[in-house]
C-alpha cells in the first residue's frame, strides 16, 4: 500500500468522517508531525528524546519508528544512536487517530460576505489544537460547507455550545477584535446553575489566574496576585429549586471566566465535573476529563497527546472496509486514540448573543435552558 502523508496543508474533506453511535469520528489518517529540536533536547540521542519527551509510546516503539525511517532528522533516515543538536527539524510520520466528537451538525445560523455565524456544538473544538485537526469547527465547515479561509472572532471553549462568529477575511476579523477590545462589544451567555440563584443581579469583580499545567481557573479577590481583572454580571432568569437558570454578561474575556465566578458565587453550572469539586484530579475516572483533551498539545510538543496510556473502556472496533490498519500504530486497530473515555457531554453554558456598533447576532438556547 502507498502511503500519502498529509501536514496541515491538506484540507479536510467530507468523506474524511465516520459517524458512530452518535459520534463524529474521523477516519485515521497518515501525518507528518514537524517539531524542531529545543535548546534542552540537544546532546540526546532521537530514541531517548522521544522516549523522554513523548511518553504515551514504548521505548520499542521508537526505535523501529527510527530504524524505518517514521523518525527523521532534517528529512534523512538516522542511525538510533543519532545525537540531535540544536534548531535540527524531526519528522515523525505517524497513523493519525483524532478523538471523536459528538455527531451534531454545525449549523450556520446567518451568512454574509464578509461573516458567517454558526451554532457551535459542545465538544467540539474551534480551531485545531492538541488532538484535534479536522474534528474542528473550522475543518468541518470547510469539509461540509466548502467554508475556507476562515477567521473566528472570538472564543468558545470546546464544551461550550453556541454563537460563533467567523470572519471571511483577516480584515474583517481584526475590525471585530478591535471592537471587543475597545469594549464596544456586549457578550450573553446562558447557564443552568445549581441552586436557587438569587434574584437580585449578582456583579463578580474577582481576578481570575488561569493554571495551564491544571486546566482550571481560580478566583483571587486579592487584586494584587498574579490573576488577570475579571468582571461579570449575572441575572437570574428562572429556577425549579433545584436548578437556576442565569444570564451571564462577561464585562471580560478570561479562561474560564463564567464558570469560575459562578463557582465562587456558590452556584457552579450543573454538569460542570471541573468546578463542582475543588480536586480536579477526580475527574480522570473515565479516561481523560473533557477539559484536559481540549487543553493537549501535539505531537511536537513536549506535553504531547502521546502522554496517555490506558485505552478507553468504550474502545470501538472496526473493520478494514472503515479504515486501514497501520501495523506499526499504537491505536490500531481501534478508532478512538487511547485516553477518550466515551461518556462525554456538553457544558450547560451556551453563547447566545453578541451585539456591537450596527451589528446584532444571536443563536437559539438548547433544550436544557427550559426548566421543568
Amino acid at each position: 500500500m502507498e502511503i500519502v502523508w498529509q501536514t496541515p496543508a491538506n484540507p479536510p474533506e467530507r468523506q474524511d468522517y465516520i459517524f458512530r453511535n452518535g459520534r463524529r469520528h474521523v477516519r485515521p489518517y497518515y501525518f507528518e508531525f514537524i517539531s524542531h529540536v529545543k535548546n534542552r533536547w540537544a546532546g540526546k540521542t532521537i530514541v531517548d528524546l522521544f522516549t523522554e519527551e513523548f511518553k504515551g509510546r514504548p521505548h520499542e516503539y521508537y526505535v523501529s519508528a527510527v530504524k524505518c525511517g517514521r523518525i527523521q532528522v532534517d528529512g534523512q533516515i538516522v542511525p538510533v544512536s543519532y545525537i540531535v543538536q540544536t534548531s535540527q527539524k524531526i519528522s515523525h510520520f505517524l497513523h493519525r487517530h483524532e478523538p471523536p466528537v459528538m455527531a451534531w451538525g454545525v449549523p450556520i445560523l446567518q451568512e454574509e460576505p464578509d461573516v458567517v455565524t454558526i451554532c457551535k456544538p459542545a465538544s467540539v473544538p474551534v480551531h485545531p489544537c492538541g488532538q484535534y485537526r479536522k474534528n474542528t469547527i473550522v475543518g468541518i465547515l470547510q469539509a461540509e460547507h466548502g467554508l475556507a479561509p476562515l477567521f473566528p472572532v472570538h472564543r468558545l471553549d470546546r464544551l461550550v455550545s453556541g454563537l460563533l462568529i467567523i470572519a471571511r477575511s483577516a480584515a474583517k476579523a481584526d475590525l471585530f477584535r478591535q471592537q471587543i477590545e475597545a469594549g464596544e462589544v456586549q457578550k450573553e451567555y446562558v447557564a443552568r446553575v445549581i441552586g436557587v440563584f438569587p434574584e437580585k443581579q449578582q456583579v463578580v469583580s474577582a481576578n481570575v489566574n488561569y493554571n495551564a499545567r491544571e486546566g482550571r481557573s481560580t478566583v483571587e479577590v486579592d487584586t494584587n496576585l498574579i490573576g488577570k481583572s475579571a468582571c461579570t454580571k449575572f441575572t437570574r432568569m428562572s429556577t425549579n429549586g433545584t436548578h437556576s437558570i442565569v444570564l451571564c454578561e462577561p464585562i471580560t474575556g478570561r479562561t474560564h471566566q463564567i464558570r469560575v465566578h459562578l463557582q465562587h458565587l456558590g452556584h457552579p453550572i450543573a454538569n460542570d465535573e471541573l468546578y463542582l469539586s475543588e480536586d480536579v484530579r477526580t475527574r480522570s475516572t473515565q479516561g481523560m476529563g473533557a477539559d484536559k483533551a481540549a487543553s493537549v498539545n501535539s505531537e511536537h510538543s513536549p506535553t504531547s497527546d502521546f502522554l496517555l496510556d490506558n485505552r478507553s473502556d468504550d474502545v470501538e472496533k472496526n473493520s478494514n472496509e472503515e479504515f486501514s490498519i497501520d501495523p506499526m500504530c499504537t491505536n490500531c486497530p481501534d478508532l478512538v486514540p487511547k485516553g477518550y473515555g466515551g461518556h462525554e457531554e456538553g457544558l450547560w453554558l451556551h453563547c447566545a448573543r453578541y451585539s456591537g456598533p450596527g451589528w446584532t447576532y444571536e443563536c437559539p438556547y438548547p433544550d436544557w435552558a427550559l426548566l421543568d
